[in-house]
């Protein structure tokens, strides 16, 4: 898998934010009262496309808003990192998709996202379905590589505490949110990415996410040509002062970033 030809590939942040998003619903910090539209993150995605490929990774409560901003009329599949609902909670609006094509939508996700998502949306997978519930096609992953489309993706085993969470590479891009550990083998798989993508949570230890020092270390550690970070709280500072302290190399993700690889 490794030898497989990655398509050129454009990487669309969705979102940056972590589970509250930013601004968080009743907070009047400088953060979430800031005007600059940096400080404005939507909970983290990422969508991918090659000429003939579009999915998204993670389908977050703003998931429609955030597929609406864009005009997307066309999605082929959904990735998941984890069950998170701030990673899974909008997959009931992936239905617009269901209707224009009369097809299912493929989700690919582990077994303990996809035992979350049979659960979670029970009625979606009921022997007598009420007319107009998702059409979902699960399609179990593990750390096995894979296509989706003509895209090739390589799983990445990282630890979000003690649940076991999805990054993932494609070509030249790694994707990685939502852990703080990674295994030594796992690490391999990620290094020397033209462009890394890791969680920065904050800049105070935390229990399942990744301190901005920290993600800054890692990022130089796999020797990624260029990192971004997102799943960004309101306590990590204003995007403007952030991004100031920040090696060269390195970025805050905006809502919006848009990738050419």
């Amino acid at each position: 898998m490794s030898a497989a030809v990655c398509p050129p590939l454009t990487i669309t942040f969705l979102g940056t934010g972590t589970s509250s998003g930013v601004p968080m619903v009743g907070c009047d910090c400088e953060v979430c009262t800031s005007t600059d539209p940096n400080d404005k993150r939507l909970r983290s995605s990422i969508m991918v496309e090659s000429a003939t490929t579009r999915f998204v990774v993670d389908t977050t409560p703003d998931f429609r808003y955030q597929m609406l901003r864009l005009g997307v009329k066309q999605l082929d599949a959904v990735l998941y990192t984890h069950p998170h609902k701030d990673h899974m909670a909008g997959l009931d609006d992936i239905r617009p998709f269901n209707f224009f094509t009369k097809q299912p939508m493929k989700l690919y996700a582990n077994e303990l996202t996809a035992d979350a998502i049979r659960r979670d949306f029970y009625y979606a997978f009921s022997e007598k379905k009420y007319p107009g519930v998702p059409n979902l096609d699960i399609i179990t992953i593990d750390e096995t590589p894979f296509f989706i489309g003509d895209i090739p993706i390589t799983p990445i085993l990282v630890w979000h505490l003690k649940m076991p969470v999805y990054g993932f590479r494609m070509g030249s891009f790694t994707y990685i949110t939502d852990a703080n550990r990674i295994d030594p083998e796992e690490k391999i798989k990620a290094k020397g990415s033209k462009v890394l993508v890791l969680n920065a949570l904050r800049r105070e230890a935390h229990i399942s996410h990744f301190t901005l020092t920290e993600a800054i270390s890692l990022a130089n550690e796999l020797e990624a040509e260029e990192a971004y970070f997102t799943h960004i709280s309101h306590q990590l500072g204003k995007h403007a002062q952030v991004s100031q302290e920040l090696p060269h190399h390195i970025h805050l993700a905006n809502d919006g970033t848009v990738l050419s690889l």
